[in-house]
């Protein structure tokens, strides 16, 4: 009868002890299949964090480049950029739910690509500017090229018709006469018989010269070195004229002939120097002696 109790409680503690055993079976098992999920997780979440930070740097080294180009939008473009370097502090240091990394990484990423295809719009108007300003300065240094050829062949022509506008004095003379009480004049080459010395010249035809009344200045120079007439002076700037007389010649663009007389008594002997002056040019020249 003994034997039978002590069987039966024996049975009992063996089916406790494997209930016991069961039951640390599966709660190792709950415990391990949690630990698995958990590890799962904490694998797929640190994955994820991986991408949304790497996607973050491409956005940060597109910003990057495109503010190396230093266009109008660099301003903007920086803006951008901090905002995303902004979000990898914060992402390094979360450890937890990254809905609101990824949703704020798309966000940045649609204001990326809007101001990218400014900036590129940008570039590309840019790029026209440059090409048009380059084809007007191209223009513009053949047309100051043309200018300054235009204005050296202009400054040559005006200095040709400058030069070729100026009246030429041919055939200038000097002679000593004697009048008679008939008022005839007969020339002479002595001195002492002389009553007035006779110059004359011819002004040259020229259909390009300006017409009008033209004033002539005559010097008269004795062999002693003597001014022989009037002796006026006249300056000129900074130069002076002592000159015998004038005389205003009518000119019509066609050959003129001039002869003045210049009164006088006593005249030396020797050589007489004709000078004929244009304001203070000396245009034409001669001598003649009296003995």
């Amino acid at each position: 009868m003994e034997n039978q109790k002590s069987n039966s409680n024996l049975k009992a503690i063996v089916i406790v002890l494997l209930l016991l055993l069961l039951g640390s079976l599966g709660y190792i098992f709950k415990m391990s299949t949690d630990a698995e999920i958990v590890r799962t997780e904490l694998k797929t979440t640190l994955t994820e964090k991986e991408s949304v930070m790497n996607d973050l740097q491409e956005l940060k080294a597109t910003y990057d480049a495109a503010i190396a180009e230093n266009t109008t939008m660099s301003e903007e473009l920086i803006k951008e950029r901090d905002k995303v370097v902004a979000l990898m502090s914060d992402l390094k240091k979360s450890n937890g739910d990254l809905s609101k990394f990824k949703s704020q990484l798309t966000a940045l990423q649609s204001n990326m690509k809007v101001l990218i295809a400014e900036n590129d719009n940008l570039k590309k108007q840019n790029v026209t500017l440059t090409v048009q300003r380059d084809s007007t300065r191209v223009v513009l240094v053949e047309s100051k090229k043309a200018n300054e050829v235009l204005s050296s062949q202009n400054s040559e022509l005006a200095k040709t018709v400058e030069k070729g506008s100026v009246l030429t004095v041919l055939n200038t003379k000097g002679a000593a006469y004697k009048v008679r009480s008939s008022g005839k004049q007969i020339e002479t080459e002595k001195a002492n018989r002389a009553d007035i010395l006779k110059v004359s010249f011819t002004i040259a035809e020229n259909k390009i010269a300006k017409s009008g009344t033209k004033m002539y200045y005559v010097q008269v120079i004795d062999s002693e070195n003597n001014v022989v007439g009037e002796k006026k002076v006249e300056n000129f700037g900074t130069k002076s004229l002592t000159y015998s007389f004038t005389t205003n010649v009518k000119y019509e663009n066609k050959t003129v002939d001039v002869s003045e007389d210049l009164a006088g008594s006593k005249f030396a002997k020797g050589t007489y120097t004709v000078n004929v002056y244009d304001k203070a040019e000396l245009v034409s020249k001669t001598s003649f002696s009296l003995r």
